[in-house]
C-alpha cells in the first residue's frame, strides 16, 4: 500500500507523465534521461534504510527517502544472468534460454537499448555483462545488443579489472564500483552537450563473491569478523558509487529529468547476507531468493517521497521506461512485465497481472572474468584477437530438438496478489504443492494448501498456463512471422 501522502502527488505524476507521452509538440529533450543500476548479490536486507543494524549506506538510504522505495521489488530470477535478460527485455529469461548464470541472451530479442534507440536516445554499458562475450564477434555482446557504447564485463569483476572497451581489453585502476561510476559519468558528461536523451546502465560487479574491500570502504566494520568487513565494505562501496552519480547528475544540470533506478540482480548470499528474515536465499524462489532493494528517482515528476509495498518485478522495467519514453516496438513479443506508471501513481493495491517465477533444474555456465579478459588482453597486445566460446557464437540457436511442451522441471511460482504457489518438482519428477499467504506470512513458514484447494486449483491452472506459454517462446514461436 502507498503511503498517506501519494494520492495528490499521484495524480500529478499520472497525469505529468501522460502529458509527456502523449503531447505531439514534446521534444527529444523533453523526454527523461535513464540511468539503470544493478547491484551482484544484494539481498533485501543489506541495506541500511531496511533496518540492516550494521550497514553503512548514507546515498542508498538518501534516495529511498527521496524518492519512490519499492518494498517488494522481486527479481524475475533468483541468480544473475537470468534477472539481466529480464530487465533488458521485459521478458521472463527463460523465454530466451537464459536458464542460469552464464547463458547468453538471444540477439533475436528485442532489447530495451534497442527500442530507446529506435525512440531517439543514445545508449550504453558499463560493467557486469553476463548475458554473453564481450568479444569483438560476439552476437550476444552489449554493442549487438543496442547499446552505441559499452566498457563491460563477461562477469562479475573485482578491483584494477580488465574490461572491454567495445571489444577492446582495457585495465582500469580502482575500486571496482567506482570504476564503472566513472566511466558511465564520463560518458553521461559528453551527452548532456547534446539533446538527445541517454539510456545508461551502470551494473555493479559487487557484493558478488570474493569480497575485497578497499581499506578506506572496510574502517567502518572494524569491529565485524574479516569476511564481513570486506562484504560490508563492498556494498559501502557501492553506496559511495551510486551516491556519485547522484550528486554528478546534479552538478551537470540534468538530474531533475533523469530517471535513477536501482535495484539489485536476486535475493541475498548465504552466510554473510540478509534477507529480511524472509525465507530463502540466492538461488531459491521462495522470498529471500528474490526479494531486492530497488529505488527509483526522477526528481522532475517524483516530488514527494513515495514507499509502497505493491509486488513489483524487474521484468516490469521495460514496458515502464519504453511507456515513459514514448518507444514503440514492432512486433514486440509476449511481455511477463507491466507498465508500473499507472500503478505508482494511484493508490492501487494489485497489479494488472500475476508474476511467474521458473528455476528449471540445469547448471550454470563458467564465465570466469578475470581469466577471460586477461587473456584478451595478452592476445591484443600481440596484435590477436579471440573468438567468443561456443556458447556465445550459438546464442540464436533454438532449442533442437524442441524443449518438450510438458517439461517444467525445476521450482515454480506464482504470485496473485498476496497468495504465492509453489511447484516443487523432485528428481523422480514428482510435483508438490505449497501456497502462502505472504501478506499474513511474509516468511513463507505456513503452508496453507490444504486449506485453499480451490485457490490451489485456480493458481495451478494459471500458472501451468504460464509455464506453457514460456516453452512456446524457448522453442522460438514469438520470433515467427516477426
Amino acid at each position: 500500500m502507498l503511503n498517506s501522502r501519494v494520492p495528490i502527488v499521484a495524480f500529478t505524476l499520472v497525469i505529468a507523465i501522460y502529458q509527456l507521452i502523449n503531447s505531439p509538440t514534446a521534444q527529444a529533450d523533453d523526454r527523461p534521461n535513464i540511468v539503470l543500476v544493478m547491484a551482484d548479490d544484494q539481498g533485501w536486507g543489506d541495506m541500511a534504510y531496511n533496518g540492516h543494524p550494521v550497514l553503512k549506506t548514507p546515498n542508498f538510504d538518501a534516495a529511498a527517502a527521496s524518492g519512490i522505495r519499492f518494498d517488494r521489488f522481486y527479481a524475475a530470477a533468483p541468480v544473475c544472468s537470468p534477472t539481466r535478460a529480464s530487465v533488458l527485455t521485459g521478458r521472463h529469461p527463460n523465454r530466451m534460454g537464459v536458464f542460469k548464470w552464464g547463458y547468453p541472451m538471444r540477439p533475436q530479442e528485442t532489447t530495451l537499448a534497442e527500442a530507446l534507440k529506435s525512440a531517439g536516445y543514445t545508449t550504453a554499458h558499463f560493467g557486469k555483462w553476463h548475458l554473453g562475450s564481450v568479444r569483438n564477434t560476439s552476437p550476444a555482446n552489449p554493442g549487438n545488443n543496442g547499446f552505441d557504447h559499452w566498457l563491460s564485463a563477461p562477469n562479475f569483476y573485482e578491483n584494477d579489472p580488465v574490461l572491454s572497451l567495445r571489444g577492446q581489453a582495457v585495465p582500469q585502476q580502482g575500486e571496482s564500483s567506482m570504476v564503472t561510476a566513472d566511466a558511465a559519468l564520463d560518458w553521461i558528461s559528453t551527452q548532456t552537450e547534446s539533446k538527445q536523451p541517454f539510456f545508461t546502465v551502470v551494473w555493479f560487479g559487487s557484493p558478488h563473491k570474493p569480497h575485497e574491500a578497499i581499506d578506506q570502504d572496510r574502517a567502518h566494520y572494524a569491529d565485524q569478523p574479516e569476511q564481513f568487513q570486506h562484504f560490508y565494505g563492498e556494498i559501502t562501496g557501492m553506496d559511495r558509487a551510486f551516491g556519485k552519480i547522484r550528486s554528478r547528475l546534479a552538478e551537470l544540470g540534468v538530474r531533475d529529468n533523469t530517471i535513477l533506478w536501482y535495484c539489485s540482480d536476486n535475493g541475498a548470499l548465504p552466510k554473510v547476507g540478509s534477507t529480511g528474515n524472509h525465507r530463502g536465499v540466492k538461488g531459491k524462489v521462495y522470498e529471500g531468493g528474490l526479494l531486492v532493494p530497488s529505488i527509483l528517482e526522477w526528481p522532475a515528476k517524483v516530488q514527494s517521497p513515495l514507499a509502497t509495498n505493491l509486488r513489483c518485478n524487474t521484468c516490469d522495467i521495460y514496458p515502464t521506461l519504453l511507456n515513459i519514453a514514448g518507444a514503440k516496438v514492432e512486433h514486440q513479443p509476449i511481455l511477463d512485465g507491466i507498465d508500473l506508471t499507472p500503478l505508482i501513481a494511484t493508490n492501487t493495491q494489485q497489479r494488472t497481472r500475476p508474476m511467474g517465477f521458473w528455476d528449471y533444474t540445469i547448471g550454470g555456465i563458467s564465465t570466469p572474468s578475470a581469466k577471460w579478459m586477461g587473456e584478451l588482453y595478452q592476445a591484443q597486445q600481440q596484435g590477436q584477437d579471440l573468438e567468443p566460446d561456443e556458447t556465445s557464437k550459438n546464442a540464436a540457436n533454438l532449442p533442437s530438438p524442441p524443449h518438450a511442451a510438458d517439461d517444467f522441471d525445476g521450482h515454480a511460482a506464482w504470485i496473485d496478489g498476496d497468495w504465492k504457489l509453489h511447484r516443487i518438482t523432485n528428481k523422480k519428477g514428482e510435483v508438490t504443492w505449497e501456497l502462502y499467504n505472504l501478506d499474513a506470512d511474509p516468511s513463507e513458514k505456513i503452508d496453507v494448501a490444504s486449506q485453499q484447494s480451490e485457490r490451489v486449483a485456480a493458481m495451478q491452472t494459471a500458472l501451468e498456463t504460464w509455464l506453457k506459454s514460456v516453452v512456446g517462446s524457448l522453442n522460438g514461436e514469438d520470433y515467427r512471422g516477426s
